[in-house]
């Protein structure tokens, strides 16, 4: 459905993007990982036509993506994007934005709107909206544009625990329910491998890891992709990356002291010193202490 084809981006005469190729096939869910400054969002803005690249191109459906150098109104048809700045006209009743974007039927909106879990705020004005109710209707506006990409730039930065899973939820719910396939944008590492089928981890605006977001994880092509998605260890004179889940007690090993217990809800991180390295594991509630002399032992992931 979509190929990424050599795209290459300059800023002050330096690269923020540098030979980005993928593709993705339809239904298909892809997450980008990078630190900020890494070009993710650039990236997406360039797959929705938004931003000219100066090397390598878009094809999707078949056809190549126009940047906004070469038509009058920037942007696909068939692609939207959700920025993570998305606005919303003030003071205007909530149906009245969809009405205005919508190309769908009556039915097929109320679909929509239903996913979106927007049913009970469409006779709100704009003004009146949390910031995740915003959202939700900011994507509505995009999917009644029946896209068959979504686009999605840190689509869970500033919500709440509750809205954040709800967006989660509407997610999910675009993809099994209406068919549309997404390239979700995001730092926060439990967002993206729950979620993907396929990550891509940036550097400097090139791609330095790719694959099954399982692999990625339990693989680190080093520490920098080791760090996107969760804590981890180096571990002295063995040039081995660990996490936390791969340090167990047991009756052989090494020698350690419990010196700190984290509440995590409904586990605990325990973490310890073994010589002069700081390690954690995770473990029951009610087993360990600080100041317990525990033995350690280190399985690497296989």
């Amino acid at each position: 459905m979509l190929s990424v084809e050599g795209i290459g981006k300059k800023k002050a005469g330096s690269y923020i993007l540098r030979n980005i190729s993928f593709r993705q096939e339809m239904g298909q869910h892809i997450a980008i990982a990078g630190e900020t400054g890494s070009g993710k969002s650039t990236l997406l803005k360039i797959i929705a036509g938004l931003v000219q690249p100066e090397e390598g191109k878009i094809i999707f459906e078949g056809e190549r993506v126009l940047g906004p150098d070469e038509q009058l109104i920037a942007g696909h048809p068939r692609i939207a994007f959700l920025s993570q700045h998305f606005e919303l006209r003030n003071n205007y009743w909530v149906y009245e934005v969809l009405e205005y974007a919508s190309k769908l039927s009556d039915e097929e909106a109320k679909e929509i709107f239903h996913i979106c879990q927007i049913d009970h705020l469409l006779k709100r004005r704009t003004t009146e909206l949390s910031g995740g109710e915003k959202q939700r209707i900011a994507t509505a506006r995009l999917l009644v544009n029946s896209p068959s990409l979504l686009l999605l730039d840190e689509p869970y930065s500033n919500l709440d625990m509750i809205h954040k899973q709800t967006m989660k939820k509407l997610l999910h719910d675009i993809s099994d329910k209406l068919g549309i396939s997404s390239i979700l944008v995001s730092h926060e590492p439990a967002d993206i491998l729950s979620w993907a089928d396929h990550l891509m981890l940036l550097k400097d605006g090139e791609i330095v890891q790719r694959g099954s977001p399982e692999h990625l994880y339990r693989h680190p092509v080093n520490e920098y992709a080791a760090g996107l998605l969760g804590k981890y260890y180096l571990m002295p004179g063995r040039d081995m990356i660990i996490r936390p889940e791969n340090i167990h007690v047991t009756n052989t090993g090494m020698e350690a002291i419990i010196k700190k217990k984290v509440f995590l809800g409904s586990y605990f991180e325990y973490v310890v010193m073994a010589g002069n390295v700081e390690l954690s594991f995770y473990g029951d509630p009610e087993k360990y202490s600080v100041g317990d002399h525990v033995i350690i032992e280190i399985k690497p992931t296989t």
